[in-house]
């Protein structure tokens, strides 16, 4: 009985053992470095996705394994964000034969692209909702929609006042949704998404479409104000959307970018770490699922949208933002505005170029050794180390610079 009693818990224990060797490989992280293909305003230089496919074999070189498209589908807004004819696939940055070739000169340079995919609202072909390609019936809009004709569902998310609210309670919607973004994978190429206000809708349905147009990349906006004196709740209302997406979808970290921010324009640099010596953004929490980045299209100012929210990372100071998110775990993105046109492209490659040698991932484990009001530095899988900020800081002997710029410093293991 004591034999089979011990062989019973040997059994188990090894059971365990594989379980958690298993487990945790499935969080070994991954390596793909990302940039945002795009401006607020590249529509004007069209067409668009022939800029981005003269690019493709300029992009891998640096080692960008991932782009980000704008919405290429018809809009009454140029920039893509007031979808109108969601079959239809020519928009103001190029046609749908442009858009195809473009994927494939990614795709010829070991880049995947992913489409930026606005499901929460639409507006109507000539008015309102008179939906069509594809046709979708007044019970497609939210009940409490302010167009105070709709006769679906109450919304499932946050409303949106600048288009209808879309009901995704009703089958046919998720059907036709569905069948629309395997039409786009299938046909047009893309590999994933980025879903745009992500708010709007309840997770689930995100999750949904997600699954039924295997999607191999998929990450969602959701941004909420954040008060950079209790970055713990901006960062768990992240989580909790995730998790409710069955965590399958990743998030842009924008607690990462508001408290890293507002760390190098306040010399507050202690505000980078946590009460639990970790990172105090999303990468400190769920870093897998983290898409770190220092500005996108919404954040950046706008001279062309008057009274627009802007929430821009200071410009004199954007290496540093870099040097942080691609030495740390996350999923970096890159935004074209700085690598293309702010004479940055050499500094962020130099960075990225550190990353791959030395095997940073989305899961890379973070030893932070200072974050005081005018330093911040960090050892991270103890093969990199940083120093952002005026004050000082060395790793030592055993380390060697890699990397520097403005107020940064990167270091390797000799």
């Amino acid at each position: 009985m004591k034999s089979k009693l011990f062989y019973k818990l040997i059994l188990a224990f090894l059971t365990f053992a594989v379980f958690v060797v298993f487990s945790h490989s499935a969080y070994r992280g991954e390596s793909t470095v990302m940039m945002q293909g795009f401006h607020w305003t590249s529509w004007k230089t069209s067409p668009w996705w022939s800029v981005l496919g003269n690019k493709a074999s300029e992009m891998s070189s640096a080692g960008i394994d991932l782009i980000w498209f704008p919405p290429s589908f018809d809009s009454l807004s140029p920039e893509g964000y007031l979808p109108r004819k969601l079959n239809l696939q020519d928009s103001k940055y190029g046609s749908e034969a442009q858009l195809i070739s473009a994927i494939k000169s990614f795709h010829s340079n070991g880049i995947k692209v992913i489409g930026d995919i606005v499901v929460n609202h639409r507006v109507g072909t000539l008015d309102w909702a008179d939906f069509t390609d594809p046709t979708w019936a007044p019970n497609s809009v939210c009940s409490d929609d302010e167009w105070g004709q709709g006769q679906g569902a109450a919304d499932s998310g946050k409303t949106y006042e600048a288009a209808r609210d879309i009901d995704h309670t009703q089958a046919y919607v998720r059907e036709s949704v569905s069948m629309w973004l395997n039409h786009l994978r299938n046909k047009i190429g893309y590999d994933g998404w980025r879903y745009d206000y992500a708010r709007g809708i309840a997770p689930v349905y995100y999750n949904l479409y997600s699954q039924t147009s295997s999607s191999v990349f998929s990450v969602a906006e959701i941004w909420d104000n954040l008060d950079v004196n209790n970055s713990d709740s901006h960062r768990q209302q992240l989580c909790d959307w995730m998790e409710s997406a069955g965590g399958n979808i990743k998030a842009f970290d924008f607690t990462t970018k508001g408290v890293l921010q507002h760390a190098i324009n306040n010399r507050e640099y202690w505000r980078l770490i946590d009460k639990n010596s970790a990172p105090s953004g999303l990468i400190g929490w769920w870093p897998a699922n983290a898409v770190t980045f220092i500005d996108n299209h919404d954040t950046v100012n706008r001279v062309s949208s008057p009274g627009h929210r802007a929430w821009p990372f200071p410009a004199n100071k954007i290496m540093q933002g870099y040097a942080y998110i691609l030495t740390h775990p996350g999923i970096p993105c890159i935004y074209w505005t700085h690598f293309f046109d702010y004479g940055l492209k050499n500094e962020i490659t130099a960075l990225i170029k550190i990353r791959k040698a030395y095997g940073i991932n989305s899961a890379s484990y973070v030893r932070i050794v200072k974050a005081v009001p005018d330093v911040y530095s960090a050892i991270i899988d103890e093969t990199i180390a940083i120093k952002i900020g005026p004050g000082y800081w060395e790793p030592g002997a055993d380390w060697q610079l890699q990397a520097q710029g403005y107020e940064y410093k990167v270091w390797v293991k000799k």
